[in-house]
């Protein structure tokens, strides 16, 4: 297996680093971490915005899930400031696929577009 290119490196270092719990009740790191166009689609198929993500994920209030843990990642550059990633995670038996888009912005690689997608079972997965 090949090593991944720089910016697909900073992008897998990058969405590592989303998944880390002290990170995502950080809104000065998740500030740094998405780009100010950021929009995710969650597993609830709820669509979400840079700033509501980031009120949600750090208020003190709101249910924390599991840790994430991620397998399966993997990616490509589709131009010189975009990189695609793939990945699935699970949580408290909670497994998702994701795709990410991160883009290059001045001051380093943001994740500018996110979907999560549950799933069960998938017969088809690439081990």
């Amino acid at each position: 297996m090949t090593e991944p290119s720089p910016a697909v490196a900073a992008a897998i270092e990058g969405e590592l680093r989303l998944l880390d719990p002290v990170v995502r009740a950080s809104a000065d790191v998740l500030a740094e971490l998405l780009h100010p166009d950021f929009r995710e689609i969650g597993t609830s198929g709820r669509l979400w915005e840079r700033d509501t993500i980031i009120a949600m994920l750090t208020d003190p209030d709101a249910p924390r899930p599991g840790p994430l843990t991620a397998s399966r990642m993997r990616g490509e550059q589709l131009a010189p400031d975009l990189v695609h990633l793939t990945f699935d995670t699970e949580s408290k038996g909670l497994r998702s696929h994701r795709s990410s888009l991160w883009r290059k912005a001045e001051d380093g690689w943001r994740l500018y577009f996110h979907q999560a997608t549950p799933f069960i079972d998938d017969p088809f997965a690439e081990v």
